[in-house]
């Protein structure tokens, strides 16, 4: 499990207090929780990360293994019969430098997203890769391909939705250090035909917001100070089996529509059990959270320095790291060219060095009055038209989390409850479901019915 999963996994124990909301916000009638079906295949082979899947007939699947670099096709026991794509040269169709994402395409071809090429391979039903094509706009390659922001894209009627690339530039301030951009707390929702290359937009989703301050000591050390929040409003986006985009909204818990021929809907708001947060339990968890990522520190001294390396990548502060100190928690030392010898910070001299960033929290008095529905990256659609949502608990259940399953009517019309440990990552035609069952750096798919 991820410090991130850890630190959800978390903060949904905290919440579960015997909390009273107001008498107007009283739990509504919702489907009673049932357990998912049985588990009836699991991979043998070990997998890393894994970013996503796609499911093919025949009950074959491909696997997108984002650690290995690697894209798999497995028959219907999950058994390996096939290596589509691979960072060795096993195959002559490489992975890539970054992680892609696999994207269901027109009848049951598949896209890859290589982001670091710029290209989209067409992968056939038997698993065998047809064509290579361009990704419809340069700018938008990382987002296609997940970029760190849950599913990718869709395809659906001839376009690609996916989420937009944020603006903003990143500029040297007086002192040597990158001044952080304000970013704002919405990324929009894109679609691309990919015949005429035109683009529009959808609509905007709301996003967790981060604030990021970057300051520059007298002996060149670049110190990054990240404030986050831990249980923010946002909302999710899917795109449905049907063809409909989807966009959940978190304040209150209903989704915007946007059917295929363009036209929009509002959906009713989503039956829900909201929970009060006092002023109380908001310091109470703030600082159970503080707690949390210190143990998780801890246990990966390693994981600051990873981080500091990501923010020196995306500075672009020269591209390749120069170097690495060697102590118990290295630094990573970037370079960038500003004002000054290439090489080297403004008016010349060594390459400045990225501490390992500081995670600081926004005050308690900013979480949310009432406990949110979900958090980011929660949203899945099956193949029946349904959108499943894993939910933040109101109650105490025991066992693994719970989905709301709701229809294109805007309602929840199931809730299912997954063996422990696990999280859906993908489905299949005949009520299928795809979990990942992640235990430090190894993943395990299962496939299981959904009754």
């Amino acid at each position: 499990m991820t410090a991130y999963r850890g630190i959800r996994f978390a903060l949904a124990t905290m919440l579960l207090g015997a909390w009273s909301p107001p008498t107007s916000l009283a739990a509504q009638t919702r489907p009673p929780i049932r357990t998912l079906g049985p588990v009836h295949a699991t991979t043998t082979d070990s997998l890393g990360l894994v970013n996503n899947v796609r499911a093919l007939p025949g009950g074959r699947l491909l696997i997108n293994d984002a650690t290995s670099r690697r894209v798999l096709l497995v028959d219907s026991t999950l058994a390996v019969i096939g290596i589509v794509a691979d960072s060795t040269s096993s195959t002559a169709n490489a992975y890539g430098p970054r992680s892609g994402s696999l994207i269901a395409f027109r009848g049951d071809s598949t896209l890859f997203v290589d982001a670091a090429s710029l290209s989209m391979l067409v992968i056939d039903p038997a698993g065998k890769i047809g064509r290579v094509m361009s990704v419809p706009r340069s700018q938008d390659a990382m987002m296609l391909a997940a970029g760190g922001l849950g599913t990718g894209a869709y395809y659906s009627n001839g376009y690609l939705v996916y989420r937009g690339m944020p603006g903003f530039r990143m500029q040297m301030g007086p002192t040597g250090a990158p001044t952080m951009p304000s970013v704002a707390d919405t990324m929009a929702i894109v679609r691309v035909n990919l015949q005429s290359r035109a683009v529009d937009t959808v609509g905007f989703i709301k996003i967790p917001k981060t604030n990021t301050n970057m300051t520059r000591s007298d002996d060149g050390k670049i110190s990054i100070a990240i404030e986050v929040n831990p249980l923010p409003v946002v909302d999710d986006w899917v795109v449905t089996s049907t063809g409909e985009i989807a966009l959940l909204r978190g304040r209150d818990y209903h989704i915007d529509w946007m059917s295929p021929d363009g036209t929009h809907r509002s959906s009713p708001k989503v039956a829900f059990d909201w929970k009060r947060i006092t002023d109380e339990q908001k310091v109470a968890l703030i600082d159970s959270v503080k707690a949390i990522r210190d143990r998780a520190a801890a246990a990966n001294p390693g994981q600051g320095n990873a981080m500091a390396a990501a923010f020196g990548a995306a500075l672009g502060m020269g591209g390749a790291a120069s170097g690495m100190a060697s102590s118990a928690a290295p630094t990573m030392v970037m370079r960038f060219e500003a004002r000054g010898a290439p090489g080297g910070p403004p008016g010349g001299g060594a390459a400045p060095q990225i501490m390992a960033p500081q995670i600081n929290y926004v005050s308690p008095t900013e979480l949310p009055d009432y406990q949110p529905a979900f958090f980011a990256n929660s949203a899945k659609a099956d193949n029946d038209g349904n959108i499943w949502v894993q939910t933040i608990p109101t109650k105490p259940v025991a066992g693994g989390v719970v989905y709301d399953v709701i229809n294109p009517a805007g309602e929840v019309v199931d809730r299912v409850q997954i063996p422990v440990n696990r999280t859906i990552v993908g489905f299949g035609p005949g009520g299928v479901v795809i979990l990942a069952a992640r235990e430090g750096m190894t993943t395990k798919l299962e496939r299981a019915r959904v009754k």
